[in-house]
């Protein structure tokens, strides 16, 4: 049994990186919303309560069910989950008189503690907090002070718990990861034995046990994670498994033949499905952007549904989804009101009355691509940007036609190699080039043009939820602009996109 760290999830927007922290560290866990605590067996090792936006004096504040926790096994509260562990059980928490906000030192630390064990003297930490912890109950004592806050850290005595009014998980908090070192294998004792290669070995076994001599069919993109996904079930049901790649027209430059190939040679039984025509016809003249992912939705499950039932007696449903999908969909707030509607395969498992396996749901994105490496996966298509499943529609700002995402395609395939002919490519997670619904006046030789505009992007980011502009070099972005004004008949002006998300998004529809 796969021993874990369970976090209860107050609403912070930390929760995530808490989990990424302790992965770091070769321990398993899993998020749970705290009014869902899950059934704590032998396997569970340890509790961490994360941050939360509310305050534990708001009469609606989150109150989780500690009972068969708190004082029966390790925990650990970070930020409001300390605040609650204090208030709850006898301290006080009032609104701060100082800013508590941003970097602090801590100015005492109780290193005979199991908890601060090897952390330094004046240990740069991340507070984020607009209440204080004013009096503990009495078993409590402090183990650590910065100059303003009093209850930096503090200790339940003649129990296995701990609370930390600042972030351990953030990269500020220089020596963070140490203190979660020290409670998830010190304190926990947690063997570090999750790994890219147990991973791979465990849920190989998992899959062979479930799925049997059952038929899987799996919808591939050409991305990380569909690939990744088709190899471990390729390991382990062999020709059971059919992978369908549709191509809708609006992928990159020869990317549908590309990718085929690159299938090819991993030995995956894969079906190439050319369906340009199909989405062509059904979007145009649409240029509302959410109407143009629910067309692209409808129209790959119509295609796909069609060319499973080309394959006998399959039975299961294979997807690629990550982690974050999963958290999304049981977060405490529940699942989000604005998800746009572009995840390819939504809806199909109920129109093909089949059962879903979802091989890639325990992780995040950096480690599907460890894993990957662990399958000897190639680097080229392990460190591919992440490409959006409406593929060019949703880079054409406005109506699609043929004409369009041919200009786009030639555009985005000079930004693209360019960036990887000149060593760039690896320093950025994604980009892309968007056709704008304008046209700019220009001049070609002694002749006026009036022609298109095209917005160059590229972000950094370690999973998409916040990205911030790339710097590329000047001179890259002029050889680029003038490439593709000089060989892209069409487009007389290059612009580049500066926003970070937020409150931009990565996407411009």
């Amino acid at each position: 049994m796969q021993e874990k760290i369970i976090i209860l999830d107050f609403g912070s927007q930390y929760t995530q990186l808490i989990a990424r922290r302790v992965r770091e560290l070769n321990v398993y866990c899993e998020i749970h919303p705290f009014h869902s605590v899950p059934e704590l067996d032998s396997s569970v090792k340890g509790v961490i309560l994360s941050g939360s936006p509310y305050s534990v004096r708001d009469e609606e504040a989150p109150v989780p069910d500690l009972s068969t926790i708190k004082g029966k096994m390790p925990l650990l509260g970070v930020c409001y989950g300390a605040q609650f562990l204090s208030q709850y059980f006898g301290g006080e928490v009032k609104p701060s008189n100082t800013r508590e906000y941003g970097r602090a030192n801590l100015a005492f630390i109780n290193k005979d503690n199991d908890l601060m064990t090897g952390v330094p003297d004046q240990s740069q930490v991340w507070m984020s907090h607009g209440d204080t912890i004013v009096n503990l109950p009495d078993n409590y004592s402090i183990i650590a002070s910065t100059e303003d806050v009093s209850v930096a850290a503090y200790e339940v005595k003649g129990e296995n718990t701990w609370g930390l009014q600042f972030h351990p998980e953030v990269y500020h908090s220089t020596d963070g990861k140490t203190i979660l070192f020290n409670f998830i294998v010190s304190i926990c004792g947690c063997a570090q034995d999750w790994t890219p290669d147990s991973f791979v070995d465990s849920t190989v076994a998992s899959l062979k046990e479930k799925l049997g001599n059952d038929k899987v069919v799996l919808g591939l993109s050409g991305g990380v994670d569909s690939t990744v996904a088709g190899v471990l079930l390729n390991k382990a049901i062999g020709e059971n498994l059919t992978c369908i790649f549709v191509d809708n027209g609006l992928l990159r430059k020869n990317e549908y033949q590309n990718v085929l190939d690159s299938y090819k040679h991993m030995g995956l039984n894969v079906i190439g499905v050319d369906a340009k025509q199909e989405f062509l016809s059904e979007l145009a003249g649409v240029s509302d952007p959410e109407t143009k992912r629910k067309i692209i939705g409808r129209v790959f499950i119509e295609i796909f549904d069609k060319e499973a039932h080309k394959i006998q007696n399959v039975k299961w449903l294979a997807q690629g989804t990550i982690y974050p999908d999963v958290i999304e969909s049981v977060s405490v707030n529940g699942p989000s009101a604005t998800i746009k509607s572009h995840h390819n395969v939504g809806g199909l498992p109920e129109k093909m009355n089949l059962k879903v396996v979802e091989p890639l749901n325990l992780l995040f994105k950096d480690e599907v691509r460890r894993v990957g490496k662990a399958l000897s996966i190639s680097p080229a298509l392990l460190g591919r940007h992440p490409f959006p499943g409406p593929g060019l529609a949703i880079r054409i700002l406005g109506d699609i036609t043929e004409e369009k995402i041919n200009i786009l395609q030639e555009v985005d395939h000079i930004f693209i190699q360019g960036l990887k002919d000149n060593e760039l490519y690896d320093d950025v997670w994604q980009a892309g080039a968007m056709l704008l619904p304008v046209q700019s006046v220009g001049v070609m030789g002694d002749e006026r043009t009036y022609e298109r505009v095209v917005a160059l992007r590229a972000v950094s980011s370690t999973d998409g939820m916040t990205a911030d502009w790339v710097h590329l070099p000047y001179e890259f972005l002029a050889k680029v602009s003038n490439d593709i004004i000089n060989k892209v008949k069409g487009v007389n002006r290059v612009v580049y996109d500066i926003s970070s998300k937020p409150p931009a998004t990565i996407e411009w529809e």
